[in-house]
């Protein structure tokens, strides 16, 4: 299973037996036996963030038992759509999950898209967010979240597979970093990938990162900085980067 996020005026995921976006389609194949991984991201009128997956064959190599969750966001990249804007929703009342998948496409896809009445787990009066869009399988499941989430306010998305495992979204005010990082922050300007990771690996695995994390890789898509991590077993992989005044993590950890 695979998936996929995007910041903007809609990031998406969508993977074969996996999760990925929809505007911005790239396949991705693993090894033997693997399924293949379609990212793509949708864009709204104002802007998109997609991730794209591309094969993180050392990852497969070392982890065959990851299977079809690691070549779902393998090699992932968070990117904008190039030349548009970023489109903001001012957050709802609603709390826990409010409906936002489509009807199975011919291929057994469902597409998501945050609704723009979702609070996710940050509770009221937020600033302006971002939604995003992506496909999942139509047998992962969205998972309710509220401002009582264990994971903390800043868990705006969880979906989950019985078989497969979890995938979760964290949307994080760049005021935790610094006060002066304007209205489109990028993610270089947020930190190091070092910084970035252990300010926020403790949030996705529960414990402290140090000596944990496997890999860390720097991408570049349509001029935007994309940092992605590979932590020990149990596996997880993250793609972080920056959009409007949000960080936006997205992780993905096997069963």
């Amino acid at each position: 299973m695979s998936t996929t996020v995007f910041p903007g005026g809609c990031p998406s995921w969508t993977t074969n037996r996996q999760v990925v976006p929809s505007h911005l389609a790239a396949n991705c194949s693993g090894e033997k036996g693997l399924s293949r991984t379609k990212v793509a991201a949708v864009a709204s009128k104002n802007g998109c963030l997609s991730e794209q997956s591309e094969g993180l064959s050392g990852v497969l190599n070392r982890r065959v038992a990851l299977a079809s969750v690691a070549s779902l966001i393998s090699s992932a990249a968070l990117s904008f759509c190039p030349g548009e804007g970023l489109a903001v929703v001012k957050q709802g009342l609603l709390a826990g999950r409010v409906p936002g998948l489509s009807e199975p496409d011919e291929q057994g896809w469902r597409t998501y898209r945050r609704p723009d009445e979702k609070s996710g787990g940050h509770g009221v009066g937020w600033s302006p967010m971002s939604p995003y869009v992506f496909s999942v399988p139509q047998d992962w499941e969205e998972v309710p979240v509220s401002i009582a989430d264990l994971g903390g306010t800043e868990i705006d998305l969880r979906f989950a597979s019985p078989k497969e495992g979890r995938v979760s979204v964290i949307v994080a005010p760049v005021l935790r970093f610094a006060d002066d990082l304007g209205d489109d922050a990028k993610i270089e300007n947020i930190g190091t990938p070092a910084k970035v990771i252990n300010a926020f690996g403790p949030e996705v695995i529960g414990e402290n990162v140090e000596g944990k994390v496997l890999s860390m890789a720097v991408t570049e898509h349509s001029g935007r900085k994309y940092y992605q991590f590979e932590l020990e077993p149990p596996h997880v992989l993250i793609t972080a980067t920056a959009a409007g005044n949000r960080l936006y993590l997205f992780n993905i950890r096997k069963r």
